[in-house]
C-alpha cells in the first residue's frame, strides 16, 4: 500500500493543485489537518467552500482521509467548546474525517479531531480506547499535533508538542502517528520529521513554501518510509531501529511510481518523485 502524507495546506492553493495531480499515484492520501489559514484575507466560509471542491475532486481519485488542525475551527460544538464543523460536510461526501475510523488492506486508519477543552479530549481518548480493541494489522492515527518530548515537536529549540498525545501513544502503541502543524520542525536543530516512541512511528512532514508541499511517502508492504522537501530528501525503514543521522535519499526506488514535477531546491538532489 503507497500511502501520501501531507499537512498544513492552509490555503494554498497551488499545493492543493499538486496534491491533486498527484494522487491517482497512490493508494491513500491524507491530509493531516489545517486546510483553511485563519491569516488569510479569503473569508473563512469562502475558503470551505474552495477546499471542499478540492477534497471532491481529490475523492474521485483516490482514497482520501482528513483530519482537522487548529486553523480549521469554525464553531462551537454541545459542549461549547471549539470544533471544525464543517467537515460534516466532508463527511457527507464520502470521505473519512474527525472521529471515523476505516480500514484498507488490513490497515486501520482513525481519524482524530482538533481538540478544544476537556470534553473533546475525552471523546478522543474514547475513540483511541474504541478502536484499540478492533482487529488489525497495522494500526496508524491521524493526529494533527505531534506528541511532546518529540523532535518532531521542535521549534525555536523549545518542546511544543502534544503531552496528552505521548501519553496515549504510550497506552496504546499505534505502529504510526501522522501529524503536522509544527511547521518548522523537520529544518530546526534537534527537529525531525519522524521519531520513534516505543514501538511506534511519529511523522511530521512539515510545511515550506512553494507549490509542492513537504511530503511523506509510505510503501507499507516495503516498510518504508520517504521524506521529500526543498531541503532534500531522507529515507528510512519501518522494519528497523531509528538510527540518526537519517539516511539520505539518493535515488528514487523502483517501486515507486514517478510522474512529471519540479525538482527540489539543489539541483543535484533527488527530485519529489510525483
Amino acid at each position: 500500500m503507497q500511502c501520501l502524507l501531507v499537512s498544513d495546506l492552509h490555503y494554498t492553493l497551488k499545493q492543493f493543485d499538486w496534491t491533486l495531480e498527484v494522487a491517482e499515484h497512490f493508494d491513500v492520501v491524507i491530509i493531516a489537518g489545517d486546510h483553511l489559514d485563519i491569516s488569510a484575507a479569503v473569508a473563512g466560509p469562502a475558503q470551505i467552500a474552495v477546499v471542499l471542491g478540492y477534497l471532491r475532486r481529490l475523492k474521485e481519485r483516490t482514497f482520501l482521509i482528513v483530519s482537522s488542525g487548529n486553523h480549521d475551527l469554525d464553531g462551537r460544538d454541545g459542549a461549547g467548546e471549539k470544533a471544525a464543523r464543517w467537515l460534516g460536510r466532508v463527511r457527507a461526501l464520502g470521505i473519512p474525517t474527525d472521529g471515523d475510523a476505516v480500514e484498507r488492506a488490513g490497515v486501520l486508519f482513525t481519524v482524530c479531531p482538533w481538540w478544544d477543552g476537556p470534553c473533546g479530549r475525552d471523546k478522543v481518548e474514547a475513540q483511541l480506547a474504541r478502536d484499540a480493541a478492533r482487529e488489525r494489522q497495522r494500526w496508524v492515527w491521524i493526529y494533527h499535533a505531534p506528541p511532546a518530548a518529540s523532535p518532531t515537536s521542535i521549534v525555536g529549540g523549545r518542546d511544543e508538542g502534544d503531552a496528552d498525545l505521548r501519553r496515549w501513544i504510550e497506552r496504546f502503541s499505534p505502529d504510526l502517528v501522522l501529524s503536522g502543524h509544527i511547521h518548522e520542525a523537520p529544518f530546526q536543530g534537534g527537529g525531525s520529521w519522524v521519531d520513534r516512541i516505543g514501538d511506534t512511528w511519529v511523522f511530521n512532514a512539515g510545511r515550506q513554501i512553494g507549490p509542492v508541499p513537504t511530503h511523506v511517502v509510505f510503501e507499507l508492504s516495503r516498510e518504508q518510509a520517504l521524506w521529500f522537501s526543498l531541503a532534500g530528501a531522507q529515507s528510512l525503514r519501518l522494519d528497523a531501529p531509528l538510527r540518526r543521522p537519517i539516511e539520505e535519499l539518493d535515488e528514487l526506488p523502483d517501486w515507486l511510481r514517478p510522474c512529471a514535477a519540479p525538482p527540489a531546491a539543489d539541483p543535484d538532489s533527488v527530485p519529489s518523485p510525483v
